[in-house]
């Protein structure tokens, strides 16, 4: 993969919001273990997604990939609680879960991709 692509700026941008988000959740709400959780998966994505660059192999770069999107879709699950619950208003939450949401889409159509060449 190119070091200019796509998933790897969006994760790294996303990461960089749930940081910021998490810094918000505990000083500012006094909430320390939804976010926690949040802050563990979401920056997790973009780890994980440049651990798929590094790969050794393609098998590790889908395995990779496949945590990766793991973990996004657990971000959303998180977002999708603390909105629920009050933590986070409508509009803190909607560009966030529009975020993970584009970064699940784009693994799954890497993901798709790499598995129809190999077919």
């Amino acid at each position: 993969m190119k070091s200019d692509n796509i998933i790897q700026q969006k994760s790294f941008a996303f990461a960089i919001r749930i940081v910021n988000l998490y810094k918000y959740l505990t000083t500012e709400k006094k909430e320390f273990v939804l976010s926690k959780q949040l802050l563990r998966s979401g920056t997790s994505v973009g780890a994980n997604i440049e651990e798929s660059i590094g790969g050794q192999s393609e098998k590790d770069f889908l395995s990779k990939l496949s945590i990766a999107y793991k973990e996004a879709r657990e971000s959303v699950y998180w977002l999708k609680l603390l909105r629920a619950t009050d933590y986070l208003s409508q509009e803190q939450a909607e560009g966030l879960l529009a975020d993970a949401e584009e970064i699940c889409k784009i693994i799954g159509k890497i993901q798709i991709t790499i598995k129809n060449r190999n077919s």
